[in-house]
């Protein structure tokens, strides 16, 4: 990243080009309430450098946030409509913050998490985000529309923790019908293989 950033430097294109990298969910030891989120004590060792790069260059850190994993992962104790921004009312009260979808508990985690190693001032840009179509529990052409379709209406509200726009990205434009072993994540595509649309989409 600093060679990088050495590079845009020497290009003049330092105030055009941001260096960053991308992390998962895994990183974060602890995630629920948001306000607690930390990183784990492994991942640390190397994200303190990072972040400490990122503060120091005005760059946002890049995270890929799946609620669907979560969800997968807990469905006993996580609803599915909490993770497809369809919870009715807010479902997680965090202090004076109320949550009703998971992918702003997740996305606050982070927020924490970056707040607790001195870095509160990195914006979080959610670099991958979607839902699978097929090849698990809850994948489905139904609830990867609605997923998709009601993140897109949200990202201009902003987090409990964050008001405002967030800058976020959907996974993935085409399905990845050769990634092995088959499973959720050859599924995750607006578009089939052969480019005929998965599901309609409105970006208002």
């Amino acid at each position: 990243m600093h060679n990088i950033q050495n590079a845009t430097n020497a290009a003049g294109l330092q105030n055009q080009i941001k260096v960053s990298t991308s992390v998962s969910t895994g990183v974060l030891g602890v995630s629920y309430p948001p306000s607690a989120g930390a990183f784990t004590s492994d991942a640390l060792n190397f994200l303190q450098p990072i972040v400490g790069f990122l503060s120091s260059t005005g760059a946002p850190l890049l995270a890929n946030i799946f609620p669907y994993f979560s969800y997968i992962g807990n469905p006993s104790q996580i609803a599915i409509e909490y993770a497809l921004f369809m919870s009715p009312g807010p479902v997680v009260t965090d202090g004076q913050l109320q949550y009703q979808n998971l992918f702003d508990a997740i996305l606050d985690a982070f927020y924490s998490a970056l707040e607790k190693v001195g870095a509160g001032g990195v914006r979080v840009v959610v670099s991958e985000s979607g839902w699978p179509s097929d090849g698990g529990q809850a994948a489905s052409p139904e609830n990867v529309q609605t997923y998709v379709q009601n993140l897109i209406g949200h990202v201009r509200k902003g987090t409990p923790k964050r008001p405002g726009n967030i800058e976020a990205y959907i996974f993935a434009m085409f399905d990845e019908d050769k990634k092995q072993p088959q499973g959720t994540e050859n599924h995750y595509g607006i578009f089939h293989p052969n480019k005929q649309p998965k599901y309609n989409l409105n970006f208002y």
